[in-house]
């Protein structure tokens, strides 16, 4: 896809409220199953965390981000 570019969720500064994100939730661990949603909240307070960041979705749920999803302009 030419129109997105994709990121990986280990670094505090490519993530922001609002962006759309791919994070994988503490039950779904063990099989990588990932979660599709809006960044509401970044909850890890460190600039680098080499599992994925930590963050609250707007829809309430929490997990670390695997993948960013950013549209260019």
């Amino acid at each position: 896809m030419t129109d997105k570019e994709y990121m990986t969720g280990t670094n505090r500064d490519d993530i922001e409220p609002g962006l759309e994100v791919a994070i994988v939730l503490k039950k779904d661990q063990p099989t990588g199953n990932l979660t599709y949603g809006f960044v509401q909240d970044i909850l890890t307070s460190s600039a680098t965390h080499h599992r994925g960041i930590k963050v609250r979705l707007t829809d309430g749920q929490v997990g670390r981000v695997q993948f960013i999803n950013k549209f260019e302009k």
